[in-house]
């Protein structure tokens, strides 16, 4: 008898610039190459939509992103977002408020194992950093955003993926910048991916 395949789960990807891949070409966009990482076509994932939009707030994501699932019934969902609320100044306690929306509409359709989250990289390390805001400031307010992401995933059971240190090294390797000098590479990318693919597979008990 012909050994039955499963087939791929829809996977969405939700977030900002640094999801829908601001500066490279698709392919090299980091939900692009986890799905190949994970055996492209013939892999776990098939990548139904990548809602990301460069610029998007967690406000955003609830107005613009959530109401497209209904008709996309994702599978899998991944979550970056934190940057622009960030650079817009919105307060912690309202990146927090608005992250729970987003998680708990997600927990909605979805097993927390077939949610993940990102945390926001380190902008400030590249030569267009200082141009949204004091650096130092700046990087500690990524690492206060990136402490929520894991205290409200983590209280819902939901797996997050760190990817702040690697985005760091753009400070000493620019080829891990996209040519605007603000945003990741595909290089970059493949190097989050390199991480954020062994907690996939642990999530789908590959």
């Amino acid at each position: 008898m012909p050994v039955e395949v499963a087939a791929p789960l829809r996977y969405v990807a939700l977030g900002d610039s640094y999801t829908i891949g601001t500066g490279v070409a698709e392919p090299e966009r980091w939900p692009n190459q986890l799905v190949a990482a994970l055996g492209g076509a013939g892999g776990p994932l098939r990548l139904a939509a990548n809602l990301a939009v460069n610029g998007f707030t967690t406000a955003d994501v609830i107005a613009e992103e959530l109401p497209l699932l209904e008709a996309l019934r994702p599978e899998f969902v991944t979550l970056l977002i934190g940057v622009n609320d960030v650079v817009q100044g919105v307060p912690d306690g309202t990146y927090r408020a608005h992250l729970e929306t987003i998680l708990d509409d997600l927990l909605r359709r979805l097993a927390p194992s077939r949610v993940l989250a990102v945390t926001t990289p380190d902008y400030t390390v590249t030569p267009a950093g200082a141009d949204y805001g004091d650096p130092e400031a700046r990087r500690a307010e990524i690492v206060r955003t990136n402490d929520t992401m894991k205290a409200v995933a983590g209280a819902r059971g939901i797996s997050v993926v760190d990817i702040f240190d690697l985005s760091q090294r753009a400070a000493t390797d620019r080829s891990l910048l996209a040519a605007d000098g603000l945003h990741p590479s595909g290089p970059q990318y493949a190097l989050w991916v390199a991480r954020i693919a062994p907690a996939v597979r642990e999530l789908l008990a590959l």
